[in-house]
Order: C-alpha cells, then sequence, then structure tokens
C-alpha cells in the first residue's frame, strides 16, 4: 500500500515514524506547507509524548504543497490526515471522492454531523474509512479489553480514566474551540472512545469542571451512566501551558480485581480480590504501529475496520461535545439521544 501522510506537524511525524515499521506499506507522498518539513526536517517538532521530532530522509518520497495535488496522484492508495480537526471533514471527503482511503487522525471531527457525512461517503464511494483512535491499539489498554470482552474478572463495577497535560503550545489552532473543540474535547475523546469501545453509547452524560482557553485551563470531570455499570468517570483536560506533565490512567475495579495503569509512575498491575498484586502480560508493540498496521491490513483485504470503526469513532465525538455540554450544566445528566 503507497501511502500520502497530510500535514507534518506533531502526529504526522509520530505517524511518520510508526510507518517505517510496517512492513505492507510505503511511504509514497507527504504534503505540507512549509518547505523546511518537506526536506524532512521535523527536528523542532514538539508535542505531549516523549517523540521528539527529528530530521528524515525524504529523498524517495514525492513531495506535494497541497492536499490536492496528492490527492490527484495516482500512485496514492490511501491518505493519513494528520491536519487540524476543522479539516478533517473536508480532507476526509475530499480524499474519498479522489477514490483514496482514509486514516483520519482523531477526532473524527468537530461534531456529529461531519463524521456522519464522513460515513455516507465512505459508504459511497467503497473506500476504508478509519479514524486514529490508538488507544484501542496500546498495549496497556488491551489487557482492560480482554477482561471486559472475556469476563475473565467478572462483572465491571468501577472505572475511571484520567488524562492530563499542559496547554499545547505547538497549535494555536488547538486554543481555537471552533477549530479544534477545546482541550477536553481534543485530549479526553481517547477515553471516551475507550468507553464507547467497552460499554457502547451511554443513557446520559453529567460533568463539572473549568474552561478558561486563554489562560490554559480546560478540565472537566464527567460521569457517563450506564444502566449496567454502577460508576464510569472520565476525568483530566489542560493544566496551565508548558510545564504540566503528560499522564494518562486507569482505574478498573471488577468482581475478582482491580487493573491499573499509569503513565506517572504505577504500571500495569492486576490487584487482585485474594489480596495479591501482579504485573499483567501485555504486547510489546507499539501502539501508533500497531494502528497503522490494522488499517494497512483493512486496505489490503478491502474489510472495514471492525476493531475501530468509524460509526464507535462518530459516536464518541458525539458523547464527548455532549460531555462538554453538561459542564455547562453543572451536573445534569444530559441524555445521549442518538
Amino acid at each position: 500500500m503507497r501511502i500520502a501522510v497530510a500535514g507534518l506537524g506533531f502526529m504526522g511525524s509520530t505517524h511518520l515514524q510508526a510507518w517505517r515499521n510496517v512492513a505492507d506499506a510505503r511511504l509514497h507522498a507527504v504534503v505540507s506547507d512549509s518547505p523546511v518539513k518537506l526536506e524532512g526536517d521535523l527536528s523542532a517538532i514538539q508535542g505531549n509524548l516523549d517523540r521528539p521530532g527529528e530530521k528524515l530522509d525524504f529523498s524517495n518520497v514525492r513531495k506535494y504543497r497541497t492536499l490536492s495535488e496528492a490527492l490527484a496522484d495516482p500512485d496514492v492508495d490511501a491518505v493519513d490526515l494528520c491536519l487540524p480537526t476543522y479539516l478533517h471533514e473536508s480532507a476526509t471527503l475530499d480524499a474519498l471522492a479522489a477514490g483514496k482511503h482514509v486514516l483520519v487522525e482523531k477526532p473524527m471531527a468537530l461534531d456529529g454531523p461531519a463524521c456522519d457525512r464522513m460515513i455516507a461517503a465512505a459508504g459511497k464511494a467503497g473506500r476504508v474509512l478509519m479514524t486514529a483512535q490508538v488507544l484501542r491499539f496500546w498495549s496497556d489498554y488491551q489487557p482492560l479489553i480482554e477482561a471486559k470482552r472475556s469476563g475473565s474478572l467478572g462483572d465491571l463495577g468501577a472505572v475511571l480514566f484520567r488524562r492530563r497535560c499542559a496547554a499545547p503550545s505547538w497549535g494555536k489552532w488547538l486554543h481555537d474551540a471552533q477549530k479544534g473543540g477545546g482541550g477536553v474535547f481534543d485530549l479526553l475523546i481517547h477515553d471516551v472512545d475507550m468507553c464507547v469501545h467497552l460499554f457502547g453509547v451511554p443513557r446520559a452524560v453529567s460533568a463539572t469542571g473549568a474552561e478558561d482557553l486563554p489562560k490554559g485551563i480546560d478540565v472537566i470531570t464527567a460521569q457517563l451512566h450506564y444502566d449496567n455499570i454502577p460508576s464510569v468517570v472520565v476525568t483530566g483536560g489542560w493544566h496551565h501551558p508548558s510545564a504540566y506533565p503528560f499522564s494518562m490512567e486507569y482505574t478498573a475495579s471488577f468482581d475478582l480485581g482491580t487493573i491499573e495503569f499509569s503513565t506517572a509512575g504505577r504500571p500495569l498491575t492486576l490487584y487482585s480480590h485474594t489480596g495479591e498484586a501482579n504485573p499483567m502480560e501485555k504486547p510489546e508493540k507499539d501502539g501508533f504501529q500497531a494502528e497503522l498496521e490494522y488499517f494497512t491490513a483493512c486496505v489490503k483485504e478491502n474489510r472495514q475496520p471492525v476493531r475501530c470503526s468509524p460509526v464507535e469513532s462518530a459516536a464518541a465525538v458525539k458523547v464527548t461535545k455532549l460531555m462538554v455540554e453538561a459542564r455547562r450544566h453543572n451536573g445534569a445528566q444530559l441524555a445521549c439521544n442518538f
């Protein structure tokens, strides 16, 4: 599969590093309006993960200043859209109309109707559409997914997902709610998507928190209300610019034990009901590589991405948008009527 990566910012750089390890895909083209980046110098790129930019060899890669140029290239099989969120819908629709398969960065789009239009366009074009919800492929979350799927630890009583970081300084568009959706939407879409994947769409959501985007504050504590799970909490957001460290974590309490993981110093562990604490086995593969390999397999085999379906990605957008709306109602439940 010949891939074109559009957007050479933090996520574009991260994906490019991972594409090098995907055996069945070849980087065919890159798209950027920056001449420096098109020459492969991504060393100035920064983000909230320990994945700094680097200088890459683009000598055998086609270089385009606009996405439309790449979409006109008949040798491009698929595009990896690492563009600002407000461009996701239009870029995806253009790519599908050009007959390309599409991997689009999270969040899928800025709102539910945009997501629905993207899904309809993919169906009409007969092409694979997948959102890069990398948490579904992240090694420390795989045991949680398996425990819920198999029921090996019994029923789930309570789960908390938490994700925090400094307000980003690498993209001004992220601070514009009309372009990026705000910090809670852009950041916690990962954890809401995991909830949708594990439990489906909740019956309702409620939330409290604070928002002051000019100061880099956008935090929330949200309850996702399900009839069969007593407590599902998603919390976190942006905590001032620059210095506040990134962390992601979860605690999931089942009948037979609690699984906990945190990048802030608590490795993946099962605390069993018998009083034991045991490290859990997990895949060794990098989550971004696993995500790109799955997308590549779906394209090569001409099958839809069931493991990371666009319908669920759209639902995650809808739930997260409602969660942010619920924060303005200061704890009142809002029904998920979608």
